[in-house]
C-alpha cells in the first residue's frame, strides 16, 4: 500500500516549518517523537496505510527514524521536500501538532516508549524495528495513548436543515458503515 506522502523529509520539514511558525523550538527528539506518532495514528485512522515511508527503530532515548535523525544530525539539512503536502494529510498533520505540539520532548518520549510496539522491538535488541502494525495496535488500543478521537477531530458540518454531520473524503470502491 502506497504511503500518504513521498518521504519521511516532507513530514519533518512539515514539523520543523510549524514549530518555526509558532516560535516553538523543536528539539530533535521531540521531532521523532511526532513522527512516530504520527505515523502511528495515520495507521489507526487509515487501517494500517502508512503516513510516510519511514522505518522506526527502538533506540534507549524512544524511537526513531534513522534517516531522519542522520540528516538532522547536524541542524535542519538542506534538501528537497514537498512545501505543500495534501489537504488531507496537512490537516491530519495539524491536528497531531495540535494535540502533541505543546508537550514536552520527555512527556511525549515517555508516551512513545511506554507503547508496547515500542517495548517488544526493544526486547529485540537496540535498533530493533517497530512494524507499523504494531504501531497500529499500540494505538488503536488507547492503553497506553490518546484514543484516536482525542486527536484527529473529525470534520463536521451542518446540512441544510441544520444537523450535524461528520464529512470525510469521498473513496471510490469503499463500502458505507452502517450506523444503526
Amino acid at each position: 500500500m502506497p504511503s500518504a506522502v513521498n518521504s519521511a523529509f516532507d513530514v519533518a520539514f512539515w514539523f520543523a516549518d510549524t514549530a518555526l511558525e509558532q516560535n516553538e523550538y523543536l528539539q530533535p527528539q521531540k521531532l521523532h517523537r511526532l513522527l512516530f506518532l504520527s505515523q502511528a495514528y495515520y495507521a489507526v485512522a487509515h487501517d494500517g496505510a502508512k503516513l510516510m515511508p519511514a522505518v522506526f527503530v527502538a533506540e534507549e532515548m524512544g524511537p526513531v527514524e534513522p534517516n531522519v535523525y542522520k540528516a538532522f544530525s547536524k541542524g535542519r539539512p538542506n534538501m528537497d521536500a514537498e512545501l505543500f503536502l495534501p489537504h488531507e494529510v496537512e490537516t491530519f498533520l495539524y491536528n497531531i501538532w495540535r494535540r502533541f505540539g505543546h508537550q514536552s520532548a520527555e512527556n511525549l518520549t515517555r508516551l512513545a516508549k511506554g507503547t508496547l510496539a515500542y517495548k517488544k522491538a526493544l526486547k529485540r535488541g537496540r535498533r530493533g524495528e517497530i512494524s507499523l502494525e504494531a504501531m497500529r495496535l499500540s494505538f488503536s488500543r488507547a492503553r497506553e495513548a490518546p484514543a484516536l478521537d482525542q486527536v484527529v477531530k473529525p470534520k463536521v458540518m451542518r446540512s441544510q436543515s441544520g444537523k450535524s454531520v461528520v464529512v470525510k473524503a469521498w473513496i471510490p470502491g469503499t463500502k458505507p458503515v452502517d450506523r444503526k
